[in-house]
């Protein structure tokens, strides 16, 4: 890499104007050279920005935070895209995609430290890196920013319903106090008050309460079907795929393709780890990615293939993630089976 190139990628972290960072300056640093001993490209900005504010993650942090982000709800689309494609195909599609987040997981754990003395801790000086200033910009900003504000619609509306249905539960017949917007209000005041926390390993304690919580109920979906075989028996299950049209086989790998997630997130967890020469970042970063997708790949293929296993085409191919949130709710309450086989078709 050229002087001027380094030079510009350090001054996209400098801090020049006023105590507070230049989002992308239109002039060079005078010295672009980590500012930091023993930290490989700790600079001004790492100290200001809240989420690679410290630098003293380890292993077990690491691991929870990746854990967390990777396992989420979609898992449990899997049964339906299990449904449409058939045993054979289902089970290679989800093989195939998994190595391969495994793969780009990889790719971003060492492209972290690909420069000498530099830690890419964003995508957009990743971006800039890889393809120059103006190209990397333009492929770096957009994604980044429908992606922020996708994941933070789909948050507020996710946990505002959630607690509009533990009032419902709590409340049991009587009417909800409080109304859907209120709720999503709520939820949001929260987010706000876990903004307060200086630094990403602060929460450890939140993604470590979240990864228990996604085993709790990756476990429940599946461990459930098990404890009623005999029922099983009695559904006269199948596995024939009905429906063999391109837009229930695409819409199948796209059920596939959105249980997998958390590799937005693997810059910043990283940035969060000590490194140096002798022992850098990318060796306890891999080791905490190999642990928490052991976990991941668990979950996944357990919920995949026994759900598929114990009730074959029943799962219901046309359905939608607010489906299988009902059938999660379901579960948890035995009543599994009624469900599936006693409901209409939506």
């Amino acid at each position: 890499m050229s002087k001027k190139a380094s030079a510009i990628l350090f001054d996209l972290e400098s801090q020049e104007r006023g105590g507070s960072p230049s989002f992308i300056s239109q002039t060079l640093s005078k010295d672009p050279r980590p500012t930091s001993d023993g930290d490989g490209g700790r600079i001004p900005l790492e100290e200001w920005l809240p989420i690679t504010e410290s630098r003293k993650g380890n292993v077990y942090t690491a691991t929870f935070h990746i854990f967390c982000s990777g396992l989420g709800l979609q898992v449990l689309l899997l049964p339906a895209a299990l449904a449409s494609l058939g045993w054979v195909w289902g089970v290679i599609i989800l093989t195939v995609g998994f190595a391969w987040k495994l793969y780009t997981v990889w790719l971003l754990v060492h492209l972290h430290e690909a420069v000498h003395g530099i830690r890419f801790s964003r995508y957009l000086r990743l971006a800039i890196a890889s393809f120059g200033v103006k190209l990397g910009k333009l492929l770096g900003i957009f994604p980044v920013m429908y992606l922020s504000g996708g994941a933070c619609s789909i948050l507020v509306i996710t946990g505002g319903k959630t607690i509009k249905q533990l009032l419902h539960i709590i409340y049991e017949d009587d009417e909800v106090p409080l109304t859907t917007l209120q709720c999503f209000v709520i939820f949001s005041c929260l987010a706000v008050v876990m903004c307060q926390f200086p630094n990403l390993n602060s929460l450890f304690g939140i993604s470590l309460i979240g990864g228990v919580m996604a085993i709790a109920y990756s476990t429940a979906i599946w461990s459930l079907p098990l404890a009623s075989i005999s029922q099983r028996d009695q559904n006269n299950v199948s596995y024939a795929t009905k429906d063999t049209s391109f837009d229930t086989i695409f819409n199948a790998i796209g059920l596939i393709a959105i249980s997998f997630r958390g590799n937005n997130l693997i810059l910043e967890i990283q940035g969060t780890l000590p490194s140096d020469s002798k022992n850098p970042s990318r060796k306890t970063m891999w080791k905490a990615v190999v642990i928490s997708h052991v976990f991941i790949a668990v979950c996944m293929f357990l919920v995949a293939i026994v759900v598929y296993w114990a009730y074959g085409d029943k799962v219901r191919r046309n359905s939608t993630l607010i489906y299988f949130i009902l059938l999660l709710s379901m579960c948890l309450n035995s009543n599994i089976n009624s469900y599936i086989f006693n409901t209409p078709e939506v």
